[in-house]
């Protein structure tokens, strides 16, 4: 076949253009596109479809079809039609977008973006829809660089307010409005997308907007830095600069330098500048940061450190983003002096021992991530600085880029962790990608490491799992191995002795290694043509010596092939089915089988496509010898082979086929002569291996197989109809396989260079990534003959098969059962051969399916196929007897099952197939993808994809165009066949049900609008009246409601009609004759699809409307002149009966609602319906709560009644939903707007001014001046919103207006319907009476808790009426509040909170009345609290207090104030009432200053509390007291108590303790009356650690130099070993030590901390000092980049360690060894010859002579000496530096020394010994053999016989 069309690309557009009128096209736009297209200019085209054999016709088909889509689309929205016509045309959008790219001119793309993003912000949009425009439009603004700014503006505002709409929905947690379940993420991604393009002033107005929300204290924090992280707009050119993100970096960055112990926002912030950092290389100066940023990525890595360390909790759950920390370190690298690299490789240096294999905890998957994604992130950002295309976004300035000595140095930094992960546990995928991404930076470092362990993993035997490791390691970097680049020219040369050596791992015995050498070897050879090229050198002149060598190792490619196919033929021996099952097991394949049987095909297939044609011949013969000389069984190792035989055919069809076709055929023919086999049931081995053969070796280019016409035709009519099963099963996928090869369009050849390999000299294309311009694909396009033989071959083999089923249905030739089946199965292989000749079912399609005033046509694509309507169309004809036959057979054969799923498959693909299936399409995309990743190159981009890739893509960009279906019209073909299906989808097999019911799944989900069609006839198989109904029927139908697994389900349609249907028909299919609830089956079922009902709705909208701008944009589109005009705009009066109907529909939606709600009330009062169907009903009508649209009153009379119902489940159901009720009845209350400085008469000062201040103070809680009557009360204004005023205060101030008349109760007139049910209900006595005992009931023991909903209920109520309904509550809250029971209590609980936040707005002297009987009630309550109840309360007042203005509290602040730790009635309640007012303390925060100064006035002289349990919530109430005080930028000091003052007077306390050397916990009798001030300093000390402890994670800043004080206290009381025998007392002050240790210091303490700490070292107690070094170990780690940034006290620290290390007592001496290997380890102190000559100095002390005692001092000093060296042997536990053999042989001098010291010599030796056993062979090549020796002796025991 010419391989014409390759060069169609080359020839230019224009010429296609010429040739175009040419085709012939009836259509109305016939004569103008052509002179449309003139001036186009497309945004973006898919490339690949310039490739495809008939590329000429696609220009024409986009244009036509996005012509179409705009004018329907622009239709659409000036009619106002939403649904279906706006929905339709956007999906068509879509679907475009994913056929052509952006193949639109750059007018259309900013137009359809405008009109998206109108549609998506239009206010109460169904949020299905908007979901739905949101994704449509991701995809238009998805690639950046096609738009700039000036292109294009998106008004921030709008999106804003449908996040703030949808994320934090005032009414979701009511179940008034439903949101799908992924709206989240889809509209974080938007915003992604679109913040691009706010425009300049965007930032100012956001800040202004979200700056009052920074109360640190406060959840909204959260909100305010997480909106910030997600708006805040970050590219911009550099003029804009100071209008972007200079307004706001070093405020925002000052508070996050401040914050710590990671608050659940501080990961937002860091997102965000590592977002800034990224987006503007150079543009920030970050190094003064730089210490401070790498500091806290260490410490967010969470890793170990010490021996006994105490993670606080909340450092593992706030913990960052490594995709961000990642894009934040590589933006960082670079610029003058490269600060950032120096802390990276510090920090790689220090936890590259954790990467070892031997270590693995829950830090390993962070620290592999890290590993994995630094190395892609520089790749990216190597690629924007030297490869990327320009476009309008800012580059990176040349003073910022990347060098290539700072790659080398990033490498380096890397390449000692990467070498150690690959072996790690979790497998080696993560290095793999690092060192892929390595090697394209720097090969020459990263490779040669590799190689070295690769080609040791080949040698060893031992170790399978390092040869995996080491082989998945080079895969990805086989591509810079091979190409031949200027840094390591070297590395082609590895490339043959690499492939000869992962030969052995061809391992029948070994499957995981079986497939990594595979895929090794696959790798390899798509790069490398295999061709002999030796006699090159002597032939040509122009080569380098490199050149040389690789042409003369070339000639052991043969070599090569031929081992490789031996290796395959014996793992194929070891596979047969003889020698891998018993007799009795199965004789299909195994999952690993048919794995190794794909590797092995796709193996061979790439190596025989890459070899030259001589090395082919040969490879040819060796196998055709294999195939033919021997029989092999058609199951395992069959497949097998003949797997390798297609591979062999597809590279050289003729060549093959030369040798195979008759060989096989004359076999067959030889033995089918014979009559008496041909009705045999099991036929001859030979003869169905050499079928098998065929069947496979006939799936190559159709136009070679034309010269075997003859043969093949005569064998198939023959075969076919053989009797045996296993040989007409064979000849029919032969039949399927030759009709494939001939009528479908594919690629023939896949090498790795076009043209094949004779070109000059293949050597140099070796790792060639293909041109997509220039790819000259040869493709097979069926010609004129092969369409003729399919069709021949249809008329022989297929037409009689239908002659025969129609007389068996008639009557007139019955057939067997088995007769049958062999028919269906030849019918189902012509289909699955030829579908793409035959052409898709046609007719009229199904009338008034849904009502539109648009077009709704189905598109119609290309796909290469001229159908011939001279032929018989055999489709139709497989459709009618299918029908006929299937009918048959549910009349008279119901249980022939097997031809019933023959029957089923086939109408499936006489509706979808057109050459490829579906899921084929997926996994073959899915591998496509893998390979791409595991291949490409990020660093170059632009398609640098390796040739056979390519090719590949665009043959998916073919198939891709077969599949494309939704949106089909709903012919009436398709009806009959959907019936058909519905028919067996309820017939009584369950397996046929279930097949069935897939397809029809998938039809309804393809063909627009059938299942308005479907869905009346699957409700009537469930109607009570259909009684002669079977229960499989009504099963059968109940499936088709609940839908495929994830596909599409009738039940959750959003269409009121279908909903309308569905919902009440399932609620009275309880009363169908066939409904049992016996058969657990059913229960179950009806379950799962209110379970999907409930996981997939969402709101149904009720009212659309469309706003005026965009119709003003639709009119833009549709007068736009490219590339061509709309033709239909619709004219005025369409216009006008659009708006009409749009009007009805709205109104007619609301009543559809409103009957839905009816039809279910309706279903609710039939008596006989079963309690599920009641509990489904209730549920159901719960869903239709909404925001938009009164709930019916009966509705709300069904919930008020629900509440007494006897079922929990129901009564639960009705308090969610009369909460949501009461909401839909509340009255909007007013709001005025005030200015703050009018209200205190200060103005605040310019700039930030955070916290505490005169122009804040007037909303501060003030006991003089409390609203204690009704002229105070007036006379404040009060703010609800906590968190206003702290930082700034916001733009405009709303506030509630004080109400001008109290308009108290609600008159009962004026009541709405719904209000009056409430109203009666609530004011029955009865009704009350039974409410309140079945919400004092328990429900689970010991598992219940304070219930929101119930809360939500009770504030409703107060809310919206008032103390009405209080006289006949407060008798029941009277009787329960002095019940201890948990379930009474919580019930006041619940009712407490309701009421106090209900009464938000009630008038004062309500208020006051209230709080007269509340204040009696809640002491009462509190007074009988218990274990179970005082977490209920705690929550109850924290409910109740918040977002609450204090002063209109002040009634409960000053209850709970009076006297919180009486004694009186033991510690329990004590501790209690302590919690309950800490819960109402911490929701006001900062507007309680005097509060709290007067708690902690009140707790300071009861701190020496003798029981531990209010000692804890001691501890915990003064972190919450002093939270307030932060150290944060811009904030003054705080009106509330100040820890320095508090500490001072504590420590003042505590004088008797410190001034003793060692502290014991004398106080053994707890009750004992002792006051000396020793006893009492010991218990205020254990309050004091518990606040320390408490306070250890929870607060903001640290109050450093106050710890400091106390630090002496603690070094003193804190015990060495862990032992739970300890007191109290010592176990917290060694977590407290643990805890401070981790904290986080600024430069400024750390002088303070180590002053600390030295004065310490000279403390008397060997606890304290030895203490003072597992201090230093976690602090120094913790605080690395910051302490390291300061020389002078790194000094002190190695003095400090160094001085330890001569301490005189052991145990001291032995930590500071650790200490110091840890700090050399991290490389925080440098190991250079001063240190080490000082150690060895110090090791060569003398000892004296004399026998007798040892002088003491010096005997210390040699130890320190040699504890000093072998901390230096033990930092450098997996590799062996310059300076470690010389060390090792000084040790060694030591052995004898006296103990201690030669106890520490051994432990070290036998140390070192354990941690380079690994890789002694690697790590022997350091030492000479004189040392050799030396360590020998050492290390190995000496016998115990010598």
């Amino acid at each position: 076949m010419s391989c014409d069309f390759s060069g169609a690309l080359s020839r230019s557009r224009c010429a296609l253009r010429e040739a175009a009128p040419s085709v012939q096209v009836t259509n109305r736009w016939d004569m103008t596109i052509d002179g449309d297209m003139e001036g186009f200019v497309p945004q973006k085209e898919i490339l690949y479809n310039g490739l495809l054999p008939y590329a000429d016709r696609l220009d024409r088909e986009a244009t036509e079809l996005l012509s179409e889509i705009k004018t329907n689309l622009c239709r659409a929205v000036l009619l106002r039609e939403l649904w279906p016509g706006v929905a339709f045309w956007s999906r068509k959008l879509f679907s475009f977008l994913k056929l052509y790219g952006r193949r639109f001119s750059k007018d259309d793309h900013i137009l359809f973006i405008k009109l998206l993003y109108e549609l998506v912000t239009l206010p109460n949009l169904e949020p299905n829809m908007m979901q739905c425009y949101a994704r449509l439009l991701i995809q238009l603004l998805k690639k950046k660089e096609l738009l700039s700014r000036d292109d294009l503006q998106l008004p921030w505002r709008p999106l804003y307010d449908l996040y703030e709409r949808v994320i934090y929905s005032k009414t979701e947690h009511l179940g008034l409005i439903w949101f799908p379940n992924s709206v989240d993420h889809i509209l974080k991604a938007l915003i992604k997308s679109c913040r691009l393009y706010f425009p300049a002033t965007s930032t100012q107005e956001m800040l202004d907007e979200w700056r009052p929300l920074l109360c640190v204290f406060d959840v909204v924090m959260q909100k305010a830095i997480s909106n910030m992280e997600l708006f805040l707009p970050t590219i911009m050119p550099p003029e804009e600069h100071s209008q972007g993100f200079q307004l706001w970096f070093h405020e925002l960055m000052n508070l996050w330098m401040a914050v710590q112990n990671q608050p659940s926002w501080e990961g937002h912030l860091v997102n965000l500048f590592a977002r800034l950092a990224n987006d503007n290389i150079g543009y920030v100066d970050w190094t003064p940061y730089i210490p401070t940023i790498f500091t806290r990525i260490l410490r967010s890595l969470n890793l170990p450190v010490g021996v006994s360390q105490i993670v606080a909790p909340r450092y593992l759950t706030n913990s960052y983003d490594i995709g961000y920390l990642v894009l934040w370190i590589t933006a960082l690298l670079g610029g003058a002096g490269n600060p950032a690299q120096k802390e990276l490789s510090c920090l790689f240096n220090s936890i590259a021992s954790f990467y070892h294999p031997s270590n693995h905890g829950r830090w390993q998957s962070r620290l592999m991530r890290l590993l994995q994604r630094l190395p892609v992130s520089v790749v990216r950002r190597m690629h924007r600085e030297r490869h990327a295309a320009s476009s309008w976004i800012t580059v990176v300035p040349e003073s910022h880029r990347l060098s290539d000595a700072d790659l080398q140095e990033f490498t380096r930094s890397l390449t000692g962790a990467a070498l150690l992960a690959m072996f790690s546990k979790t497998g080696s995928t993560d290095a793999a990608y690092a060192f892929q991404n390595l090697a394209l930076l720097t090969p020459e470092l990263v490779i040669p490491p590799v190689l070295e362990k690769t080609y040791a993993a080949m040698e060893t035997l031992t170790e399978p799992h390092t040869l995996t490791a080491t082989l998945s390691c080079m895969i990805g970097m086989a591509r810079s191995l091979v190409s031949p680049n200027n840094h390591y020219p070297e590395g082609r040369a590895h490339v043959l002795p690499l492939l000869m050596g992962s030969l052995p791992g061809i391992d029948p015995n070994d499957f995981s290694k079986c497939m990594i050498t595979f895929q090794f070897i696959t790798t390899f050879t798509t790069l490398v043509p295999l061709v002999d090229c030796s006699s090159a050198p002597s032939q040509r002149s122009d080569l380098t010596e490199i050149e040389k060598d690789l042409c003369f190792a070339s000639a052991g490619f043969e070599d090569f092939v031929l081992q490789f196919l031996d290796r395959c033929f014996a793992l194929i021996d070891s596979s047969t089915l003889e020698q891998t099952r018993d007799e009795t097991e199965t004789d299909t394949q195994t999952h690993l089988e048919s794995l190794v049987e794909l590797g092995l095909s796709s193996t061979v297939s790439t190596i025989l496509t890459q070899c030259s044609t001589e090395i082919y011949k040969v490879a040819l013969q060796k196998l055709y010898n294999f195939a033919t000389s021997s029989i092999f069984e058609t199951c395992v190792s069959g497949r097998m082979v003949a797997d390798m035989c297609r591979a062999a055919a597809k590279c050289h069809p003729a060549e093959s086929l030369r040798l195979f076709v008759p060989h096989c055929c004359s076999v067959i023919s030889h033995i089918t002569d014979n009559e008496e086999l041909q009705n045999e049931e099991e036929l001859d081995k030979e003869l169905l291996w050499n079928l098998q053969l065929l069947s496979e070796v006939t799936r190559v280019d159709g136009e070679q197989l034309l010269k075997y016409q003859g043969d093949l035709e005569r064998i198939l009519c023959v075969c076919v109809r053989l009797r045996c099963k296993r040989a007409y099963t064979l000849a029919c996928s032969l039949l399927e396989h030759t009709l494939r090869s001939l009528s479908l369009i594919y690629p023939t050849e896949y090498r790795s260079t076009s043209g094949g390999f004779n070109t000059d000299l293949p050597i140099r294309d070796w790792g060639r990534a293909g041109d997509v311009a220039n790819l000259g694909v040869c493709w097979h396009v069926p010609s004129q003959d092969e369409a003729n033989f399919v069709f021949q071959l249809l008329s022989r083999l297929l037409r009689p098969e239908l002659e025969r089923i129609r007389r068996h249905v008639s009557g007139d030739q019955p057939m067997s059962r088995e007769e049958l089946l062999q028919s269906l199965a030849i019918v189902q292989h012509c289909l699955l051969g030829a579908g793409i000749m035959l052409p898709p079912l046609d007719g009229p399609h199904v009338p008034d399916l849904v009502p539109s005033m648009v077009n709704l046509g189905e598109i119609k694509l290309h796909v290469g196929v001229e159908y011939n309507d001279s032929q018989e169309n055999y489709r139709e004809s497989i459709c009618q007897t299918m029908r006929l036959l299937l009918h048959h057979i549910l009349e008279h054969s119901e249980d022939d099952t097997k031809s019933l799923f023959v029957i089923i498959k086939i109408i499936s693909d006489l509706m979808f197939f057109r050459g490829t299936h579906k899921k084929e399409f997926d996994s073959r995309w899915k591998s496509f993808t893998l390979v791409k990743k595991s291949m490409e190159n990020r660093l170059h981009g632009k398609k640098q994809h390796i040739r056979a890739l390519l090719i590949d893509r665009v043959l998916l960009q073919h198939e891709m165009r077969k599949l494309v279906v939704e949106g089909s019209e709903y012919k009436v073909v398709h009806q009959e066949l959907l019936c058909d299906l519905l028919l067996l989808s309820t017939s009584t097999y369950s397996q046929v049900r279930s097949r069935a019911q897939n397809v029809l799944m998938i039809a309804m989900g393809t063909f627009s609008f059938s299942y308005r069609d479907m869905m009346p006839r699957i409700i009537q198989l469930l109607s009570p009246q259909h009684t002669t109904g079977t229960q499989q029927q009504f099963k059968g139908a109940l499936y088709c409601l609940l839908g495929a697994h994830c596909g599409f389900s009738v039940a959750s349609v959003r269409d009121w009609d279908c909903v309308g249907e569905v919902w009440p028909a399932l609620v009275r299919c309880g009363l169908s004759p066939s409904m049992t609830l016996e058969k657990p089956s059913i229960g179950c079922l009806l379950d799962d699809i209110t379970d999907r009902i409930h996981r997939q709705h969402d709101t149904i909208g009720i009212f659309f409307t469309v706003s005026e701008s965009c119709v003003q944009i639709a009119n833009q589109i549709a007068h736009l002149k490219s590339p061509m005009p709309c033709t239909e705009i619709p004219s005025k009066e369409e216009v006008k009966e659009g708006i009409q109907r749009q009007r009805i529909r709205n109104v007619v939606a609301a009543r559809k609602y409103e009957k839905l709600v009816n039809d279910l009330l309706d279903c609710l009062e039939d008596r006989d319906l079963p309690w599920k169907f009641e509990h489904m009903a209730t549920d159901l009508l719960a869903l239709l709560l909404r925001d938009d649209h009164p709930l019916p009153p009966d509705a709300v009379l069904y919930f008020t009644q629900s509440l007494v119902h006897d079922s929990i489940s129901i009564r639960k159901v009705a308090i969610s939903a009369m909460a949501g009720i009461l909401k839909q009845l509340k009255r909007p209350r007013k709001k005025v707007a005030v200015k703050p400085s009018d209200l205190s008469g200060i103005l605040d000062p310019e700039g930030v001014c955070v916290g505490d201040r005169e122009a804040n103070r007037w909303l501060q809680y003030d006991s003089n001046n409390l609203p204690l009557s009704q002229e105070q009360w007036d006379s404040l204004q009060y703010v609800e919103k906590t968190h206003w005023g702290y930082y700034s205060w916001p733009r405009e101030m709303m506030i509630y207006a004080a109400s001008e008349k109290p308009q108290d109760d609600l008159p009962y007139e004026e009541m709405s319907e719904g209000e009056k049910i409430v109203y009666e209900y609530f004011s029955d006595p009865e009704f009350i009476d039974q409410l309140i005992e079945f919400l004092s009931l328990e429900e689970r023991k010991g598992k219940d808790s304070f219930n929101p909903r119930r809360f939500c209920l009770f504030k409703g109520l107060f809310r919206n009426y008032g103390d009405v309904f209080l006289p006949l509550l407060w008798l029941h809250l009277e009787r329960l509040a002095s019940d201890p029971h948990e379930s009474s209590q919580r019930c006041v609980c619940e009712i407490t909170a309701g009421l106090i936040r209900g009464s938000k707005h009630w008038s004062f002297s309500k208020l006051e009345r209230l709080w007269r009987l509340l204040c009696p009630l809640i002491r009462t309550a509190l007074a009988n609290i218990t274990v179970e109840t005082f977490t209920d309360w705690g929550t109850c007042i924290a409910t109740a207090c918040e977002g609450r203005d204090p002063r209109k509290l002040h009634w409960l602040f000053e209850l709970l104030m009076e006297s919180p730790l009486s004694g009186e009635s033991g510690s329990f309640r004590d501790a209690s009432l302590l919690y309950v007012l800490q819960g109402g303390l911490a929701q006001q925060q900062w507007r309680v200053s005097e509060l709290l100064h007067r708690l902690l006035a009140y707790l300071e002289p009861k701190l020496t509390q003798v029981y531990k349990n209010v000692r804890e919530r001691i501890g915990s109430v003064l972190t919450y007291i002093f939270m307030i005080d932060v150290a944060l930028p811009h904030t003054r000091p705080t009106y509330s108590p100040h820890v320095a003052e508090f500490v001072t007077r504590v420590l003042e306390r505590l004088k008797p303790l410190t001034s003793e050397p060692e502290i014991h916990n004398h106080v053994h009798e707890e009750n004992t009356q002792e006051t000396d001030e020793r006893t009492q300093a010991v218990k205020l000390l254990k309050t004091v650690l518990k606040w320390l402890m408490a306070s250890a994670g929870r607060t903001f800043t640290t109050p450093v130099q106050q710890q400091l004080q106390l630090l002496p206290l603690l070094f003193k009381i804190a015990p060495v070993e862990i032992d739970e025998s300890y007191d109290e007392m010592k176990q917290d002050a060694r977590t407290c030590l643990s805890l401070m240790s981790q904290g986080l210091l600024y430069p400024e303490h750390i002088p303070l901390v180590l002053s600390a700490l030295e004065e310490m070292t000279g403390s008397r107690s060997w606890h304290a000092r030895f203490s003072v070094l597992t201090f230093l170990q976690i602090m120094v780690f913790y605080n690395l980049f910051t302490v390291l940034s300061l020389p002078a006290e790194v000094l002190r620290v190695q003095k400090l360690v160094m001085q330890l290390l001569l301490d005189e007592q052991l145990e001291v001496r032995d930590m500071a060894c650790t200490t110091l290997s840890g700090l050399l380890q991290c490389q925080f102190i440098p190991l250079d010859s001063s240190l080490q000559t000082q150690l060895q100095t110090l090791s060569q002390t003398c000892l004296p002579k004399a026998r007798g005692e040892l002088a003491s001092t010096d005997l210390v000093r040699r130890h320190a000496g040699v504890l000093g060296l072998s901390a230096c042997i033990l930092s450098s536990p997996y590799d062996v530096p310059l300076w470690m053999p010389q060390i090792l042989m000084d040790l060694s001098d030591h052995l004898n020394d006296p103990q201690p010291i030669e106890m520490t010599v051994k432990k070290t030796l036998s140390e070192f010994r354990r941690t380079h056993h690994d890789n002694w062979q690697e790590h022997r090549q350091c030492f000479t053999d004189d040392q050799l020796l030396v360590l020998t002796n050492l290390l190995v025991s000496p016998c115990y016989y010598a």
